[in-house]
């Protein structure tokens, strides 16, 4: 089969695409012919975090398919089955954080760049009956981290102002419509003005430049709940707008990791300070769930062709991206 593996060279530069043997199903699995494949950012850094003396490794996260195989025992689902890929492997209830040995899939396990995924039957889902395959197959690992981030960790309500710093990512999108959905007001920023349009198409009810004076520009409005994502370069201006007991849900970190922050200006302002990653299998389903209701789709920005993974690798490392990426496969 068809595979996008990263051996020998670390970066985008130790990525191949390559013929590799079909994996078997054993007791308790399935193999799912992949139709289409979503690309998220940490695609992007497993080149650099894949060991390069490690053997070749099948990339990606997420996954939309048919079901042709299933192994001894499975009685959930049968060959013919339209299902996703649940991204993560090993959490299966919502807790606070994620459980020991809790992996996201395609590292240090093969990944779903390739014509065929083999899984524990455990870890797929139903696809969306109204969803493409496109849709159903960049929906998992970005709508499930925007959904604990939102909704288990923000703990969002109508009436609420949610500000997204540098929207565009596939999670942020999914933030955006998901709090529109329940009825908050969303501020968005970014630094590109193609960006703040296509998020007041989205429902954005105000955009700013990521680059101006928050404070100014908004005229002195705070904000309920910030989701950050951006890290270093606008950590404190998400600080100083967030009203006093606010909250900052914060998932992951585009620039530098590191950020400094006024501890007494921090306690005194009663901010509230949360880290998210990911999710369990139960709010993936409570987000399919949700995303089926509302009637929520992906916001798409390109599906690439497998033939053309460097492009759509350099594509999403330079941020090109307005909403979700993905390959087809079929």
């Amino acid at each position: 089969m068809k595979a996008i593996i990263h051996e020998k060279i670390a970066g985008l530069a130790g990525l191949d695409l390559k013929e590799v043997d079909e994996p078997e199903v054993r007791e308790g699995m399935v193999k799912v012919k992949l139709k289409t494949a979503g690309m998220n950012r940490r695609d992007v850094a497993v080149t650099s975090r894949h060991k390069v003396a490690d053997p070749a490794l099948i990339l990606g996260s997420d996954g939309a398919g048919v079901i042709e195989e299933v192994g001894e025992g499975v009685t959930d689902w049968q060959v013919g089955d339209e299902v996703m890929v649940n991204p993560g492997l090993g959490w299966e209830k919502n807790s606070d954080a994620p459980p020991e040995g809790f992996e996201i899939v395609g590292l240090p396990n093969h990944g779903t760049f390739a014509e065929y995924y083999v899984v524990d039957a455990k870890h797929v889902e139903k696809k969306p009956e109204f969803l493409s395959w496109e849709e159903a197959g960049v929906l998992g690992l970005a709508g499930l981290t925007a959904y604990r981030a939102l909704f288990t960790r923000g703990q969002v309500k109508a009436g609420d102002t949610v500000m997204l710093p540098g929207i565009g990512s596939g999670v942020l999108t999914f933030v955006l419509k998901f709090a529109k959905a329940v009825g908050a007001r969303v501020i968005v920023t970014s630094r590109h003005m193609e960006k703040l349009e296509a998020a007041k198409q989205l429902g954005a009810d105000v955009a700013i430049s990521t680059e101006s004076n928050w404070q100014e520009e908004l005229q002195g409005e705070t904000v309920d709940l910030l989701i950050e994502s951006v890290g270093r370069a606008t950590f404190n201006k998400s600080l100083d707008i967030i009203r006093r007991g606010g909250t900052v849900v914060t998932f992951g970190a585009t620039t530098e990791d590191l950020v400094e922050i006024d501890i007494r200006k921090f306690f005194y302002g009663q901010y509230n300070l949360l880290g998210s990653t990911m999710g369990s299998a139960e709010e993936l389903r409570d987000m399919l769930a949700f995303v089926e209701k509302e009637q929520i789709r992906p916001e798409i920005d390109r599906m690439f062709r497998i033939e053309d993974y460097q492009e759509a690798f350099q594509y999403l490392r330079d941020t090109k991206n307005f909403g979700k990426i993905g390959f087809t496969i079929k």
